[in-house]
């Protein structure tokens, strides 16, 4: 039987849970990742986070009505409105937007029971832990390629 500790990746992408959103977006834009783990100072896994949590921040942004006339674009409000948005959003910090309550596994658990775990709590990345320290990750991907070995 298939655990995850078989399965997952041990090479882990982490972002720290006082980055700057401008450079979570950089590391998912770079990495090409969905959703990272999220650590504290002494590397400990604090949340996880994901594009979604990016994208669907509480703290709305406002965008600016435009008229686009020819190739011109009138503002109907303040460029400097939207400017001043987009910054506060992005000085945000990790930790401000990350789920705390993370769904984890450990290596020896089962392929089919981290399968589960990701569809009953609708997640696309499982950490895994080893006494409470980050030891690799299991992607939806990896049980899929688990599913063709």
């Amino acid at each position: 039987m298939l655990t995850a500790g078989d399965i997952m990746t041990t090479q882990i992408y982490t972002v720290h849970r006082d980055s700057e959103i401008k450079a979570l977006a950089k590391i998912f834009v770079e990495r090409k990742v969905n959703a990272l783990p999220v650590v504290d100072d002494d590397g400990l896994l604090v949340g996880m986070v994901t594009q979604t949590d990016l994208v669907e921040q509480d703290k709305p942004l406002h965008i600016p009505t435009v008229i686009s006339l020819f190739d011109w674009v009138i503002y109907l409000e303040s460029p400097k409105k939207f400017s001043e948005a987009v910054r506060k959003v992005t000085a945000r910090k990790v930790g401000e937007i990350c789920t705390a309550d993370v769904v984890t596994c450990s290596p020896e658990t089962p392929v089919s029971e981290v399968a589960s775990l990701m569809v009953d709590n609708k997640v696309h990345l499982v950490p895994v832990l080893t006494e409470g320290q980050l030891v690799g990750v299991v992607a939806r991907l990896d049980v899929i390629r688990s599913m063709g070995s």
